[in-house]
C-alpha cells in the first residue's frame, strides 16, 4: 500500500480532468464572444443597410415614415440579416431570436433605425449562460444631387453657319412672326422677327444652332438616364446675343424693377421728334384767283393741326393766297410739307409700353404704331471700367440686385431708336423727310421702303425670352428649341447673356425663390451651361442691352477705349461672380479649342470644352450632362 501511495504516475489524469472544465468555459466564452462579435458586426450592418434604404425611398413630407419607406427599409435589413424577419421571433444569422428593426423619420427629415437579436449561448450554455441581446442604432443620410441647370446659349447670326465652317456663310435672312407660347411680354407674341437663315444642305439643316438643339436634347436624355428617380431637376434658358429677352422674367417679380413699371415716368433715348414743318415743294394753282390785295391773304393748313400730318401719306399741305406785284394779281398756291426731324436724346414716357399697351409711335407721322417685345437696356455704373471687386460689384453686373431709382432696367425699343448720320458725334442733327439713306431707324417701318437695315443687318434684335428655371419635361426643351423664334441673329456679347443668366440662378437675387431647395432637402448643386460659337465681338453702332456705344458710350466711356477688352472685363467679373455663389460653370465653344476667356470663366479649366462638329457637341453636352448627374451619398 505504501508504495501504491508513493506512485505518481497517474496524478496528471485527474489534474487534467479537474482542468478541462474550466478550460472548457474559457474556451466556450471565446467562441462565444466571437459569434456575439460577428453577429453584431451583421446586424450593424443591416441597420444601416435598412435606414439607407428607407431614406432612399421616403418620399412622403409628413411627420412620420411613410409606408413604402418602411417596407423597403424592412426588406433590406432581412436582406442583409440572411433571413426575412416579418416579426419578432422569427430566426436570423446565426439562429439569433428575437430579431427587430424599427426605423423611423428623424426632425431633420433622415431616417434612424434601432435593431436588436437574442445570440443563442452555444458551449457556455452548458454553463448556465442565457441567451444575450444585442442592440444597435443607425442613422442614414441619402442626399441625392437636386440641380438646377441655366443654359446660356449664344444665338448669333453666326450659328447659322457649319460647325467647323466660317463665321459667315451668306444664307441672308428673313422674317418670322413670333409665337404667344413663348411666354415673353404682351407686345413679343405677333411682333416680326428676323433671322438669318440656318445652312442647308441637301435637305438637311447644318447648321450650329440645329447642331445646339439635338445637343440640349442629349444633356436632357443623358441627364433623366443617369440620375436617380427622386432627383430633383429644374431648367432654365437665356439666349443671347448683344440684347436678352428677360422683360417678362422681371415683370412675374415685380414691375418697379423697371422705369415706367410703376406709373408714368420718361426715359432718354437715341431717337427723334418732329421739330418744324418742311416745305417740300410749292404749286401754283392759280394765277388769278380774283381776290384784291387787300383780301390775297388766304392760309389753310390740312391738317389743321402743327406738325401733323396724313397718316396715308405722311405729308401736310397748306394752301394760300400770294400776291405777285409783277402781274398785280392774288395767285393761289399750295405748299407740301413734310416734317422736319430733330435727332437728339429724347425722354419717352414708357409707363404704356411696360404695361404692355400698343402706343402711336411718337417718331413718326403716319399713325405708325409700337410695342415693347422684351429686351430691355441698363445702365452702367463706371463707363471704362477695366477691372472689377467681386465684393462690390457695380449694378449693372451684381447678380444680387434689387434693382430701385436709378438701377432699375429700361425697355429695349427698336422702333423708338435712331442713329445719326455721322457715327462719330453726339451733335444735334436734322433731317427733312424720311431718307433710306439718312438717319436709319433701328426698327422697321412698314410705311417707308428700305428702312429696316439696321435691323436685318443684325444691329439690333431681340431674341426668343428667357425661361425662369422650372420643371420641363422632355417636350417641353424640345418646343423651347424647336420653337420659331429659337434662331440666330445678331452679333456676339457673351457678357450680356453670362449676367442674365447668373441673376436668374443666383441665389440671393430676385429670382432666388426660383432655386431655393425643394422642400426637406437640400440645397440643390446650381450649373450654367455656356455655349458659344465664337469670340467677344461688340460693334459701337449695334444697339443693345448697353445703348447705342457710339452715342451713349456707356460702356468705353467719354474717352472710348478697345470695346472687346471691355467686354471680356465685364464677361470675367461675371464669371466669377457666378463661382463665388457656388455655382458650377461649364462653357463650351463650337471652336477648335476653348479661347482664355471661356477656360478663365469655367469652374476648371477642364470643365471648358471644345467641338467643331455637331455630333461632338452633343458628345460634350451629354459628358456634362453625366457628371452631373452623379449622386452624392453618405452615412
Amino acid at each position: 500500500m505504501r508504495s501504491l501511495a508513493r506512485d505518481v504516475r497517474g496524478n496528471t489524469l485527474a489534474m487534467m480532468a479537474m482542468f478541462l472544465i474550466p478550460l472548457s468555459g474559457l474556451v466556450g466564452s471565446a467562441v462565444d464572444m466571437s459569434r456575439l462579435y460577428v453577429v453584431k458586426a451583421r446586424l450593424q450592418q443591416a441597420c444601416d443597410a435598412g435606414a439607407l434604404a428607407g431614406r432612399k425611398f421616403m418620399v412622403d413630407p409628413g411627420p412620420t415614415l411613410d409606408s413604402n419607406a418602411v417596407a423597403q427599409a424592412q426588406a433590406f435589413f432581412g436582406n442583409n440579416f440572411k433571413k426575412d424577419v416579418p416579426a419578432n421571433g422569427t430566426l436570423g444569422f446565426m439562429n439569433t431570436s428575437a430579431v427587430t428593426f424599427t426605423p423611423t423619420r428623424t426632425s431633420d427629415s433622415q431616417v434612424a433605425g434601432t435593431a436588436s437579436a437574442s445570440v443563442p449561448m452555444t458551449i457556455t450554455k452548458m454553463f448556465g449562460t442565457n441567451a444575450i441581446t444585442l442592440n444597435v442604432s443607425c442613422q442614414a443620410r441619402f442626399d441625392v444631387a437636386d440641380t438646377d441647370i441655366m443654359f446660356v446659349l449664344d444665338t448669333t447670326g453666326s450659328m447659322a453657319c457649319l460647325p467647323g465652317g466660317p463665321d459667315s456663310c451668306g444664307t441672308g435672312t428673313s422674317t418670322y412672326v413670333r409665337s404667344a407660347a413663348s411666354g415673353g411680354v404682351p407686345g413679343y407674341a405677333g411682333s416680326v422677327g428676323v433671322a438669318t437663315n440656318e445652312l442647308m444642305s441637301g435637305g438637311s439643316n447644318v447648321s450650329r444652332i440645329e447642331a445646339l438643339r439635338k445637343a440640349v436634347l442629349s444633356f436632357y436624355d443623358t441627364f433623366a438616364a443617369n440620375a436617380d428617380p427622386s432627383t430633383k431637376i429644374r431648367y432654365g434658358f437665356v439666349t443671347y446675343s448683344s440684347s436678352v429677352n428677360v422683360g417678362q422674367a422681371i415683370l412675374d417679380k415685380s414691375s418697379s424693377y423697371l422705369v415706367g413699371g410703376s406709373g408714368s415716368e420718361t426715359q432718354m433715348y437715341q431717337s427723334r421728334q418732329v421739330y418744324a414743318d418742311y416745305v417740300s415743294s410749292t404749286a401754283t394753282t392759280s394765277t388769278n384767283n380774283g381776290r384784291t390785295f387787300a383780301n390775297c391773304n388766304r392760309s389753310t393748313r390740312t391738317p389743321s393741326a402743327t406738325t401733323t400730318y396724313s397718316t396715308s401719306t405722311g405729308q401736310a399741305t397748306r394752301a394760300y393766297d400770294s400776291w405777285n406785284s409783277g402781274t398785280g394779281r392774288c395767285e393761289s398756291k399750295t405748299d407740301t410739307i413734310i416734317p422736319q426731324y430733330q435727332y437728339n436724346q429724347i425722354a419717352f414716357d414708357v409707363n404704356s409700353l411696360v404695361s404692355g399697351n400698343t402706343v402711336t409711335d411718337p417718331t413718326k407721322v403716319q399713325g405708325q404704331t409700337t410695342q415693347w417685345t422684351g429686351c430691355v437696356e441698363t445702365k452702367v455704373d463706371n463707363p471704362g471700367a477695366t477691372s472689377f471687386t467681386i465684393s462690390a460689384l457695380p449694378s449693372e453686373l451684381n447678380p444680387d440686385l434689387f434693382p430701385s431709382g436709378s438701377t432699375r432696367w429700361w425697355p429695349h425699343l427698336q422702333d423708338l431708336t435712331y442713329v445719326r448720320n455721322n457715327w462719330n458725334n453726339t451733335n444735334i442733327e436734322y433731317s427733312n423727310g424720311d431718307s433710306p439713306n439718312y438717319n436709319y431707324n433701328y426698327g422697321v417701318d412698314p410705311k417707308v421702303s428700305n428702312n429696316s437695315q439696321l435691323r436685318d443687318g443684325g444691329f439690333t434684335t431681340c431674341g426668343k425670352p428667357a425661361k425662369r428655371l422650372g420643371v420641363m419635361t422632355r417636350s417641353d426643351v424640345y418646343n423651347y428649341v424647336y420653337a420659331n423664334d429659337f434662331v440666330p441673329m445678331g452679333g456676339t456679347y457673351h457678357d450680356t447673356g453670362m449676367i442674365w443668366g447668373t441673376r436668374l440662378i443666383a441665389p440671393n437675387g430676385p429670382w432666388g425663390s426660383d432655386t431655393a431647395a425643394w422642400p426637406n432637402r437640400l440645397t440643390p448643386n446650381r450649373v450654367i451651361v455656356f455655349l458659344t460659337d465664337g469670340a467677344m465681338a461688340p460693334n459701337s453702332q449695334i444697339y443693345g442691352m448697353y445703348g447705342v456705344e457710339a452715342f451713349d458710350k456707356r460702356v468705353a466711356g467719354s474717352t472710348g477705349g478697345n470695346l472687346t477688352n471691355l467686354h471680356n472685363a465685364r464677361f470675367l467679373a461675371e464669371c466669377s461672380a457666378a463661382k463665388a455663389r457656388n455655382i458650377d460653370v461649364w462653357t463650351v465653344a463650337i471652336a477648335p479649342s476653348a479661347n482664355a476667356q471661356l477656360t478663365a470663366c469655367a469652374t476648371t479649366s477642364a470643365q471648358a470644352l471644345a467641338t467643331t462638329n455637331g455630333n461632338g457637341l452633343s458628345t460634350a453636352f451629354a459628358s456634362i450632362a453625366k457628371r452631373l448627374a452623379m449622386l452624392r451619398l453618405t452615412r
